[in-house]
Parts: structure tokens; sequence; C-alpha cells
């Protein structure tokens, strides 16, 4: 996976890494791993590594992939990238020097702002204060119920120029949810034939935490059988919110 993407929050994507398991239950109905299935039955060689069948759940093949390293060196235009849209670049079985590799071209491409995401935030936590953290990069972890607001606390223990949110596929009320040390919001429904629904009422929390603590607030769908079917409307407004990009200069 590469260059444009259709996710609304990003404009590219960029995959050192394939390859999940299952942590959670945010995990349940992954777009990645139905993806993957898709992939592996065209023969794209990144996706022809089987999942660890101890694990607790749905998942397919971690693979890293060091020849994709350099793919953001090439894009010549500033562009907002997610990393690992197809992967979690803290899972257990990818070696910290090969995330130390892909800091340092995120570190060596300072045109670029990137997005790095994760469901493993306690190995996050306890390896940040070994990687060195460049101003261009966005830190954030996946927050789907109040189950799992430890994630948010992990976060901000991590030096990140910018550590974020992303509630999604969003599928309980985050009572409780603190803003302090996080500078964006991204929150939105489950889509897909098994959806599970979202209540207003969880996004207008939300919402309303970010307003009140200065928290950009991005909604990214209320999802349902695709992505598109419910819209992007939340209290009749579309919220775009984002933090500020680094400015580089020549």
């Amino acid at each position: 996976m590469g260059d444009r993407s259709t996710i609304e929050w990003t404009e590219a994507t960029w995959n050192p890494t394939t390859g999940c398991d299952r942590v959670s239950s945010g995990c349940d109905n992954c777009y990645a791993l139905v993806l993957s299935r898709r992939l592996k039955a065209m023969g794209v060689a990144k996706y022809q590594v089987d999942g660890d069948p101890r694990t607790s759940g749905p998942g397919f093949g971690l693979s890293l992939h060091p020849n994709a390293l350099d793919i953001p060196r090439h894009w010549k235009a500033p562009r907002m990238v997610f990393v690992n849209s197809m992967s979690d670049l803290f899972h257990a079985k990818v070696p910290l020097d090969f995330v130390r590799q892909v800091f340092q071209v995120i570190a060596e491409t300072p045109q670029h702002t990137y997005q790095l995401l994760t469901k493993r935030a306690r190995r996050l936590r306890r390896v940040a204060s070994e990687l060195d953290w460049p101003p261009n990069l966005w830190m954030g972890v996946s927050v789907e119920n109040e189950e799992h607001l430890d994630r948010v606390d992990d976060l901000r223990l991590v030096p990140s120029a910018v550590r974020f949110l992303s509630c999604e596929p969003l599928l309980g009320p985050l009572t409780g949810l603190r803003l302090d040390g996080i500078g964006w919001v991204i929150a939105g429904g489950e889509s897909g034939p098994q959806h599970r629904p979202v209540q207003e009422q969880w996004l207008v929390d939300i919402r309303d935490a970010c307003s009140e603590a200065g928290v950009p607030f991005f909604f990214k769908q209320w999802g349902g059988r695709s992505p598109k079917a419910g819209g992007r409307e939340l209290a009749g407004a579309t919220w775009d919110e984002m933090p500020p990009r680094l400015a580089v200069t020549a």
C-alpha cells in the first residue's frame, strides 16, 4: 500500500511492516484483515504469511519490509502520511531496531508529516525513551471504549510533537476521558457487514470534551455497511479540525 489514500484524515499510506493480531474488541471487524485476505488471494507477496494460530482471534502474519523504507524519500511534494495502515509498528514481533529505522526515515524527510497509530500502548511507553522522536511525527493510540482509556495514560508519557487519539470504531462511551497532553482526537463509527452501531451521545460527549479542552476534533464517519453510508455530519456540521503541520523551510 502506498501513495494516495482515501482515509479522510491523511493523504498517503506507508507500510514498512504488514500484518497484525487481535488485541481488543476494536479489532474484531478489522478492515486491514479483510483487505489482506483479498490481497493474499491476488498473490501479493506481502500478504502470503499466515497469522499466528496461538492468538485469541483473527490476524494476518506480520512481515517486515526493509525495501519499503525508502518510499517516502521519493515523494517530493509534502504530504500527510499514515504509517502502517496495514499493521502496528509496536507489535511485539517488530524489532526495536526496525522501529528506529522507520523513525530515521521520518526524521530525514521533514517535508512530510507522519501519523503513527497503535493499540499496543504499553510497549510504546516502554520503548519511547529508546527512540529519537522527530518533530514531524504525530503519535496516536486507538481507544474504542472506556476499558482502554489506560492507553491514553501511556500515550501522555511519550515525547511526541503531537499526541492523538483514534476513537474509531467507537464501541462505547469514553466516560472519564481526560485530554491533558493530547493534541488531536479522531472519532467515528464502524463500517462493514457486521458493523456495531455508534450512539450519537458518545460522539457528542467526545466533541464537547475536545471543545472544552481546546483540542482539535475530527469526525470521520457514522459508518454502516460502507464507510460513507451514514455520512460525516455530526449535529449538523462537519468536523475536520487538525493540528497545524510543522513548517519546513528549505
